[in-house]
């Protein structure tokens, strides 16, 4: 009985002990207390080999940067977001960022842990996006990526593991394997997040792209778009994210909190 106690103070230590934050609230005032359990350099480490699995799936298939010039405008996009999340992490300037163009039908954009971004031709030549709304989707996976929630979600399911191995340890049952490329590719490609995590994605992508110099509207015509190419069976980027009434109306009253940090840097 005594060893059961201490292993489920021990999983409670670890659970306390990872609360915290990973980013600066900025202008949105994002800020939420998060579980945070695995080491961001291991998630780090883990994305980068998950990443690198998708680019030669791609390359295989020749559907890596085939397109010179929508590589290049993606970069151009991308350059101009990533200066601007130092107002959430003074670090992120500096992540080793990577961006390539995958061709594929799907409709679909997303950013790994430490700024490994993946932008597929299907979200540009269906939406034909101008900058801006491209810039809000990009912006948006970012954000995922600047608040470390595909580190949360995992420190979550070792969460559910700790506690699992707390209870069956005594049952002699074996523990929960698990391997952090396969489960990081899962929960930024194919699961989706909270309601919550997407709507902190929301309002960081439209202040990173207010502050870039992109009007932080955009967002609203993007989403706009994305319901209408949709219709009874939308996007997979657009039916892992919340409803769509609650979308705008969150996205107009944070782009118009924003709005003056995009006359700004028109000034610049």
């Amino acid at each position: 009985m005594r060893k059961r106690f201490v292993a489920f103070g021990a999983a409670l230590a670890m659970l306390l002990a990872g609360c915290g934050t990973a980013t600066e609230p900025g202008a949105v005032g994002v800020k939420r207390p998060q579980l945070l359990l695995v080491p961001s350099e291991e998630v780090n480490q883990s994305a980068e080999k998950a990443y690198q699995q998708v680019l030669a799936q791609a390359r295989a298939k020749g559907a890596l940067d085939r397109d010179p010039a929508q590589v290049q405008r993606v970069k151009a996009i991308i350059g101009r977001l990533i200066p601007r999340t130092a107002a959430f992490r003074k670090d992120a300037p500096g992540w080793p960022w990577e961006v390539h163009v995958i061709t594929s039908s799907e409709v679909n954009a997303w950013c790994m842990p430490g700024g490994k971004i993946a932008v597929y031709t299907g979200l540009i030549e269906q939406l034909q996006p101008s900058d801006a709304e491209l810039a809000a989707v990009i912006g948006h996976e970012i954000g995922h990526a600047l608040r470390e929630h595909s580190r949360e979600r995992v420190s979550m399911a070792l969460a559910e593991q700790l506690g699992l191995e707390a209870v069956t340890s005594f049952a002699n049952l074996p523990p929960v394997a698990h391997d952090l490329a396969p489960m990081l590719l899962d929960v930024t490609v194919n699961l989706p997040h909270s309601r919550g995590q997407e709507q902190e994605a929301d309002r960081i992508g439209v202040e990173l792209a207010a502050r870039a110099g992109y009007d932080p509207h955009a967002t609203i015509t993007l989403w706009e778009k994305m319901e209408k190419l949709g219709g009874s069976q939308p996007p997979k980027f657009l039916s892992t994210h919340p409803p769509h009434k609650d979308r705008i109306k969150d996205l107009r009253e944070y782009a118009e909190k924003v709005a003056p940090l995009y006359q700004a840097a028109l000034r610049q």
